[in-house]
């Protein structure tokens, strides 16, 4: 606890006596008593020293005392000084009325009591104590306010300087996921056409066909590895765009059973599709619905032994679609199932690595569904007894019919047409080239910009597959050359391994559509045989 200082008295008297006589009144009320025998000498105290009150008498020579109050309180550094006038002689009315006028704040007549003069220094200096104790308090506050203020400006630059870390580290991040996604697809691209090839051949060889699946089940599991870290990346950022129109529910079951058709074949599992006969339409996006089913389906094939058994149920009632799938597999422990949709939760470590993933598959699943206005909820009974994914989305109003198709079998073209592809990596290229061939395409390959505008002024095609990361000559300048070239009949697809574009970018200069590294080979022929003339194309787009 704060001690204060002893406040000051000064006492004023010609008479040396007189002066003793107040020392010892007032000795005991532990303040400093100064002494001074004339006006001048009560003067210079004042100038030296902090003085709270001046006992001073009124008969003087030199100085009396009106006059030496008048000038006291004349000086601003004296202003708040108390001062107590002792006299014997001058105690009129008409006195005391001079007395206040000069600055007195009371009067004390003798013979003095020394009580009453206790009590009356007393007030003065406890006020002074206190109007100190005040003023150190308000300084303490003021420099702890000054200290806090400093130290919450600290922080918060502090924090500025780490939001700005944090969104530098997002962005480094979106950066290198793009990059890896770039990097990893571009050799899966090649791998899947050369599977694709070999497709197309009949192998004798059982232990080749073997490896063929091997690769290409593998090779598709890496691609939707992917595709999930670039989608988990994008919800983070609020950069999903979902694109709405009248979707059957049908063609979303049969693209997903389609996507997760080779995890489950190669568990041995039995797929139970149960369905109205009825169209159940939502307004959705039916890529992406298609990616919610297939991402629970894939889940239920991973989490049961081998020879499982797996349902998926689509009911139209109430206004909403359900759509349940079912499996008879692990099951979830009840701790688990509040945090089941969190992004990179696992359950078993052991067994999660087995059966591989990274534990975003049901994070999308939720986040996808809450942008289509619906809602997931997981059910389990514990280990070892299965799982149940109900997902519920809105029925449009309109039973309208979709406009996402089953795939029907393609048909050959009925005149091959031709396609330029532009790629600097040969293996892609070149296996792009060959995979089109076998398909009825008259496909050549340009390793770079400048040999893509050559072949292309020599020999026009319809349709040109055009690589955006191109060395030196990017995609982007090569597409608007070729446009200024005269090739504006020619369909320009952008062929890249990053998982994103900036579509009107792509529109500005100059492509129709655009294709994301790998591409399964049923999807790439569909976008080829739908390929329109470009102008027209673009204006539809």
């Amino acid at each position: 606890m704060h001690v204060a200082d002893p406040v000051n008295i000064l006492l004023v008297d010609d008479q040396p006596a007189k002066l003793l006589t107040y020392e010892a009144m007032l000795d005991q009320l532990g303040a400093n008593l100064i002494k001074a025998s004339s006006g001048r000498e009560a003067l210079e105290q004042l100038l030296k020293q902090e003085i709270t009150l001046v006992l001073m008498d009124v008969s003087m020579p030199d100085l009396d005392g009106f006059e030496l109050a008048e000038i006291i309180r004349e000086h601003p550094r004296f202003r708040k000084t108390a001062i107590i006038f002792v006299s014997a002689v001058h105690l009129t009315d008409m006195d005391r009325l001079k007395g206040y006028a000069s600055g007195a704040v009371d009067y004390v007549a003798v013979p003095v009591q020394a009580e009453l003069l206790r009590a009356k220094v007393s007030v003065f200096t406890e006020l002074r104590r206190k109007t100190i104790e005040a003023e150190r308090l308000a300084r303490e506050l003021e420099r702890r306010v000054s200290e806090r203020t400093a130290e919450l400006e600290a922080s918060t630059e502090r924090l500025r300087e780490l939001a700005e870390e944090l969104r530098a580290a997002d962005r480094r991040k979106d950066e290198f996921l793009a990059l890896l996604a770039h990097e990893l697809r571009n050799p899966l691209a090649p791998v899947l056409n050369a599977v694709a090839i070999m497709r197309a051949r009949a192998l004798a060889d059982t232990e080749l066909v073997w490896c063929r699946d091997i690769i290409e089940r593998q090779a598709f599991q890496l691609t939707r590895l992917v595709d999930d870290l670039l989608d988990v990346s994008r919800i983070s950022r609020g950069k999903v765009r979902l694109r709405f129109e009248p979707v059957e529910l049908s063609a979303v079951l049969h693209g997903a059973v389609e996507t997760s058709q080779p995890i489950v074949d190669a568990q041995r599992h039995d797929l139970r599709i149960s369905q109205p006969m009825q169209p159940v339409v939502v307004n959705g996006d039916a890529a992406r619905l298609v990616q919610v089913v297939a991402n629970l389906i894939n889940n239920a094939a991973k989490f049961q032994e081998a020879g499982g058994k797996i349902d998926v149920t689509v009911v139209a009632e109430n206004g909403a679609a359900h759509i349940t799938v079912s499996d008879r597999g692990f099951g979830i422990d009840e701790a688990l199932l509040p945090r089941v949709f969190e992004p990179f939760t696992q359950g078993n470590p052991a067994l999660d690595r087995t059966q591989g993933g990274l534990g975003i598959g049901l994070y999308l699943v939720r986040n996808i569904v809450d942008l289509h206005g619906g809602s997931v909820v997981a059910v389990s009974e514990g280990p070892g007894r299965g799982a149940t994914f109900a997902v519920d989305l809105p029925l449009m109003q309109q039973q309208s019919r979709a406009g996402s198709e089953v795939p029907v079998t393609r048909a050959a073209p009925a005149a091959a047409r031709r396609v330029l592809v532009v790629d600097d990596n040969p293996d892609g290229g070149e296996s792009l080239v060959a995979l089109l061939a076998l398909n009825g395409y008259d496909a050549e390959l340009a390793g770079d910009g400048p040999a893509a505008l050559e072949m292309a002024a020599k020999n026009p095609p319809d349709i040109i597959l055009l690589d955006i990361g191109l060395p030196g000559m990017d995609g982007y300048e090569v597409c608007r050359l070729l446009r200024e070239q005269g090739h504006e009949d020619a369909a320009i697809i952008a062929l890249t391994g990053y998982g994103q574009h900036d579509r009107g970018r792509l529109d500005i200069h100059g492509f129709d559509n655009y294709i994301v590294k790998p591409c399964p080979l049923p999807e790439l022929l569909r976008i080829l045989d739908s390929a329109t003339r470009g102008p027209r194309a673009r204006h539809q787009s």
